[in-house]
């Protein structure tokens, strides 16, 4: 490397960083809907299908990322809105998207709050495949009340036991001659969980209840209120 390659490097760094190599994480987008109703805005929450993979929770309209037929993070949000709720894009404004969410379990989100053009909830064509029921809540209803916050330990294995009972060595520590401490679990920082008990009997947590702190936030940023 010469400084030939380093003026080279230097346009070539990204001017908005975002998160690197994101192509190792699984990587998810989300629409985070808003309807007005009586002169107020709504989230609009879907519980989904019982025997699909996290049946029966609280989720915005989303899904994994496909590069190879999403153009982007947004069209991805776009196609699995049109999908699951069974609006038109046409009737869909984004207005904008928030910072990309990367949860502990290595999964990021690229979330995107809009407001849908329909009258009401009769106006959705759900895809009872995946989407059980469909139900609104103030956007008020959240900044009136603060979420409940618990905590999950987080914990690192260099090995494990798979369902036959046999060890499955990921990283070889003595092999590598890493030091010893690596050899059993080592524990990682504490991970804050949102909840929500909503009024309609239905709880809110995880990925959902983190991006709806993150509109809150933005909209205080808006108001110019702290954060």
């Amino acid at each position: 490397m010469n400084r030939r390659d380093l003026d080279c490097l230097a346009g070539f760094l990204p001017k908005h960083p975002n998160i690197l190599d994101k192509g190792r994480f699984f990587n998810a987008a989300v629409l985070i809907p808003l309807v007005e109703q009586d002169g107020e805005l709504h989230f609009l929450f879907q519980k989904r299908a019982a025997h699909i993979r996290q049946g029966g929770e609280i989720c915005f309209p989303g899904g994994e990322h496909e590069p190879g037929s999403d153009a982007s993070c947004k069209e991805t949000a776009l196609r699995e809105t049109e999908e699951e709720l069974g609006v038109s894009r046409d009737r869909i404004e984004v207005l904008g998207r928030l910072d990309t969410f990367v949860s502990p379990r290595g999964i990021t989100v690229d979330s995107f709050p809009a407001v849908l053009d329909i009258a009401g909830l009769e106006d959705l064509n759900l895809d009872t495949n995946e989407v059980e029921r469909v139900f609104l809540l103030p956007v008020s209803w959240f900044e009136e009340n603060a979420p409940e916050v618990y905590r999950l330990r987080l914990e690192i294995k260099p090995s494990y036991q798979d369902a036959s009972g046999q060890e499955v060595t990921l990283l070889p520590v003595e092999e590598l001659g890493l030091p010893a401490r690596y050899l059993g679990p080592w524990t990682g920082l504490e991970h804050k969980v949102f909840i929500y008990r909503t009024p309609v009997q239905e709880v809110i947590w995880g990925i959902t209840a983190e991006l709806i702190q993150g509109v809150l936030s933005a909209l205080r940023l808006a108001r110019g209120e702290s954060t």
